[in-house]
């Protein structure tokens, strides 16, 4: 369970990021960093990669399915099924827990502005906010069936968590196919099991045969 740090460590650079782009004050130590206005643009390497600020009420890329609480709620459920997976894969290969860490942690990030940062920055009630954007970048040209794209859909460091962790799940999706599968090799007469606990149990069922064996003769 030690990969959450990874869980953990995604969500703090996403917040840093999104705070840093957004703006945000600390009373308790004077403090206001302003951050940026929304669809203010800043290059970075060219136009290649800017930092763009925008807010996205739908989920990651700017796709729209179902309203913002239907958003909140369904993130909710996955980070939790996603929890609970790692728990349950606890002992599985690092690849395989870092890969849900991932996603756990891109999750859990959009989560955050889309649960508190209405109520935050007094923009909308818990549960309502919307999602920061800022990561612009000049990818490919698309002009297809009436189709216009010059630039990629504005993203964040969450949306890029998650994608990477489902193309490594895509990459490794044998690993994930063996999950919890029982490995039993047999031999001459005899059975491997996979843990200890699965050959005291067969040795069990042999001796409780033969004790009815030797109560009820045929």
């Amino acid at each position: 369970m030690r990969v959450l740090f990874v869980t953990l460590g995604i969500v703090i650079l996403d917040q840093i990021t999104k705070l840093f782009v957004k703006g945000f004050s600390l009373p308790l130590f004077d403090f206001y960093h302003q951050g940026m206005q929304i669809g203010q643009s800043i290059p970075v390497i060219g136009d290649f990669l800017r930092l763009t600020f925008v807010e996205n009420p739908g989920m990651a890329f700017g796709i729209e399915i179902g309203g913002r609480l239907f958003l909140t709620i369904f993130s909710m459920i996955a980070s939790i099924g996603i929890f609970y997976y790692i728990y349950r894969v606890r002992n599985e290969a690092f690849i395989i827990r870092l890969t849900l860490a991932m996603i756990l942690g891109g999750a859990i990030g959009n989560l955050i502005d889309r649960s508190f940062y209405g109520v935050i920055f007094g923009e909308a009630p818990l549960l309502y906010g919307k999602v920061v954007d800022f990561i612009d970048m000049n990818f490919f040209h698309i002009n297809f069936l009436g189709i216009h794209m010059d630039r990629f859909a504005v993203f964040n460091v969450a949306d890029v968590s998650v994608s990477t962790g489902i193309v490594l799940m895509l990459l490794f999706h044998k690993k994930f196919t063996n999950v919890d599968k029982p490995v039993i090799v047999a031999t001459e007469g005899a059975k491997i099991f996979p843990n200890q606990n699965s050959a005291q149990d067969n040795l069990s069922e042999s001796k409780s045969e033969m004790q009815s064996s030797s109560v009820n003769p045929s």
